[in-house]
């Protein structure tokens, strides 16, 4: 698997979270966050279940630049 990285976030406090990546291979997303509290998790469990195999994070809308570059990135190697 060959990650491309997009960023971190500015304002990380050392932990280096949160992260976005692309997967190019397999056309992903890969994002490192925070992970949902209970509550948080109980609200997104209004519109169905959550497979054991994906959680719910959260990201800092900050992020929101290195979510865009990701989604070019993702979709300029779609049409590669």
């Amino acid at each position: 698997m060959a990650l491309t990285f997009i960023a971190k976030d500015p304002d990380t406090n050392g932990d280096n979270c949160p992260t976005v990546w692309v997967d190019q291979e397999k056309q992903e997303f890969v994002i490192q966050g925070w992970r949902a509290d209970d509550a948080t998790t109980a609200d997104c469990l209004k519109t169905g279940p959550i497979p054991d195999s994906e959680t719910v994070l959260r990201l800092p809308l900050r992020m929101a630049a290195a979510l865009r570059e990701a989604i070019d990135v993702a979709e300029g190697s779609a049409l590669r």
